[in-house]
């Protein structure tokens, strides 16, 4: 417990500090520069059909411009996502991120049964596997926190919600050092198949 709390408090000193130094966004300009995003997260940003590339509409701009910085340097390794992204200013990046945080996400469903599993773990953890709640960084009702760097979940395809907590209980981490997000790693390498499947199942139902 004292390790997690330690690990917790760490990335969210990180997140406070990488969110205060981010570039003014327009949302205007950022409309007329989504041409080479659209094919995979749609005009709106809520995709176009492949749940495996990520939702973007409704997120923080804060965060997005973190990760597409990250793209661009690398330290988030992602072949499709660096191409793109090495082509970028620091203004597109914010100018992209504020039309994209401007956009209304549009939310799946959850899976019935697998509700009460999810619900539990998302909203409560389990101490008895040193596993956080979903809810602590991400809300109840996964909306994130943007001033600490904590993405918006709710609404996101579960698909893509599957296979990056599988990425995370793999051990993928990014950033600097290369542990940006070690919360997340350490949380997800405790989840079962089930749990990763439900989990995103329920989140995507969020709102």
């Amino acid at each position: 417990m004292k390790n997690r709390w330690h690990v917790m408090m760490l990335g969210v000193t990180l997140c406070l500090y990488l969110s205060t130094a981010i570039a003014e966004g327009d949302i205007e300009a950022g409309a007329s520069k989504t041409a080479t995003c659209v094919a995979c997260h749609g005009e709106d940003g809520n995709g176009v059909g492949n749940p495996i590339w990520p939702k973007l509409a409704g997120q923080h701009s804060d965060y997005l411009v973190r990760q597409l910085s990250l793209f661009r340097s690398g330290s988030r390794e992602n072949a499709l996502m660096y191409g793109v992204a090495a082509t970028l200013s620091d203004q597109d990046i914010a100018d992209l991120s504020a039309y994209y945080a401007s956009q209304t996400v549009v939310h799946g469903s959850a899976d019935p049964e697998q509700v009460d599993l999810a619900r539990t773990l998302y909203k409560g953890g389990d101490a008895s596997r040193d596993i956080a709640a979903c809810a602590g960084c991400h809300g109840p009702n996964g909306l994130g926190i943007p001033f600490s760097g904590f993405p918006r979940l709710g609404g996101q395809f579960d698909a893509y919600l599957v296979a990056t907590l599988t990425a995370f209980r793999d051990g993928a981490v990014w950033g600097t050092g290369r542990d940006e997000n070690l919360i997340m790693a350490k949380v997800a390498e405790r989840l079962t198949d089930e749990e990763i499947e439900a989990l995103a199942s329920y989140i995507s139902g969020l709102y």
